[in-house]
Formats: structure tokens, C-alpha cells, sequence
């Protein structure tokens, strides 16, 4: 009788074991690359389907790169190069340009890998999209030499890139994902980084302009001057991973 007891409580344990990992991997699977009603209810828009590049293209292109890029796994893939800034397939943005916006996502990068995410950029002949378009940084802050340039850590993940660093830096290391949301309204940016907002400022005033002029972007007049523009993913040469991309309009 005695064993009997042991193995019923075994099996139980067992049973209720399984089903914590089913409905573990039920709801995380739900999570990615899904709006949950409350989302839509709100006006939250997929921006990536898990499946396909839809809604995305090559930057001053008609079409979404035929080498470079992957979607894979439920994400959109950066292939590294080992080309650094020349990259392979080139910077990717999205069909659609937007004005007032929140971005949300999440961003994986590889060791010593560096990337960023665009807005409000404008496509221009010749010319790439980090001469007008604000970027938030990613960056393995522990490997990639990037980190320690630039001024006060304004070139490590999470700021706004060479102009404002993410306070408190809390990017998690290469190879986990991090959650990211970009905050745009009539002039007013924000970055949140895992939940913490990390960074604000207001574009297109006299702190703006005096912030620029001291940055690797002086020479840009039209730098961060545009009110409606594409979101970009950067192709810096090193593998990144994206997923769960929604935007909401406001």
C-alpha cells in the first residue's frame, strides 16, 4: 500500500508537471509576434508577422533583400557579413512612414555584435539612413569597442546614438533578448529599455541643435530635422535578431 501512495504521487507530480510546461510554452508561444485583444482594442499594429518580410523592404529599394536578411524562427534575421557598416544585405524600413508613434519590440545581438533601430528617417539617393534618421543604439556593451567611445556611454544600447546615453544602462548581454519601446510625439522622444524609460529629449529646439552640432552628425544639416519618416533595421554587419514589432499611431 505504502508503495502504491509513492507512485501515485510520482505520476501526479509528473502529470502536473507537464502541464505546467504545456501552458508555459502555450502562453509563450501566444506571446510572439501576437496582439492579445487588449493591444487592439488599443491600436496596436503587427509590424512583423513571424512569417514573412510583408510591410518591409530594402532601404531605397523595392523590395525586401534578397541576401543578407532572413526570417527565421519567428524573427527577421540580420546575417553577419564580418563587413562591419558595408554589411551585406543593407539597412532594412518599413513600407510605411510614420509621424507620432510608439515602437515596441525585441532586439538579440551576438558577441561583439552592434546594430540600431531607426525613425523617422527619409530615404535619400546616395545617402544612408543614419545621415537623417535618430537612432537607438545596439550594442554587446561588453565586447564591442563602441561602448567606450563616444561621451559618457552615449554609444552603448539603449541611447540615443552619439548624442544621449541610456541612464541606467540596463541592456541584458549578447544572446538574450531585450525589450525596447520608442516613444515619438510632436517633438518628444523616449527610449525605454527592459521596462525602465532611459533616455528623453525634445527634437528640433535649441538644446537639439546645440547637441547635434557637437556630434558626429554636425555635418548632416538635415539630420533629425524630418516629422514623418520610415523605422529602420540596421544591417552593421553582425548577427541581430528581431521579434514581437508593433507599432501604435498616435
Amino acid at each position: 500500500m505504502k508503495n502504491f501512495k509513492i507512485i501515485l504521487l510520482v505520476l501526479m507530480f509528473a502529470c502536473f508537471v507537464t502541464a505546467s510546461c504545456v501552458s508555459e510554452k502555450g502562453v509563450q508561444k501566444e506571446q510572439i509576434n501576437k496582439l492579445n485583444q487588449q493591444e487592439i482594442d488599443d491600436g496596436w499594429m503587427l509590424l512583423f508577422d513571424g512569417e514573412t518580410s510583408n510591410g518591409w523592404r530594402g532601404y531605397n529599394k523595392e523590395n525586401f533583400p534578397a541576401v543578407g536578411w532572413e526570417i527565421v524562427n519567428g524573427t527577421i534575421h540580420c546575417i553577419g557579413s564580418g563587413r562591419g557598416e558595408a554589411g551585406h544585405g543593407g539597412d532594412i524600413v518599413t513600407e510605411k512612414a510614420y509621424k507620432n508613434f510608439e515602437l515596441e519590440l525585441e532586439w538579440k545581438i551576438s558577441e561583439g555584435g552592434n546594430s540600431g533601430i531607426f525613425y523617422m528617417g527619409k530615404e535619400k539617393k546616395e545617402q544612408p539612413i543614419w545621415q537623417t534618421a535618430p537612432e537607438m543604439q545596439i550594442l554587446d556593451n561588453e565586447r564591442h569597442p563602441d561602448a567606450k567611445k563616444g561621451k559618457d556611454g552615449n554609444r552603448q544600447a539603449g541611447a540615443l546614438y552619439d548624442l544621449i546615453p541610456a541612464k541606467p544602462q540596463n541592456a541584458k548581454p549578447a544572446g538574450e533578448w531585450n525589450k525596447i519601446k520608442i516613444y515619438v510625439n510632436e517633438g518628444l522622444v523616449e527610449h525605454w529599455q527592459n521596462g525602465e524609460i532611459v533616455l528623453e529629449c525634445h527634437l528640433w529646439t535649441i538644446d537639439w541643435e546645440k547637441m547635434v552640432k557637437e556630434s558626429k552628425f554636425s555635418v548632416y544639416p538635415d539630420f533629425g530635422e524630418y516629422q514623418e519618416g520610415h523605422i529602420g533595421l540596421q544591417d552593421h554587419g553582425n548577427d541581430v535578431w528581431f521579434r514581437n514589432i508593433k507599432v501604435k499611431e498616435l
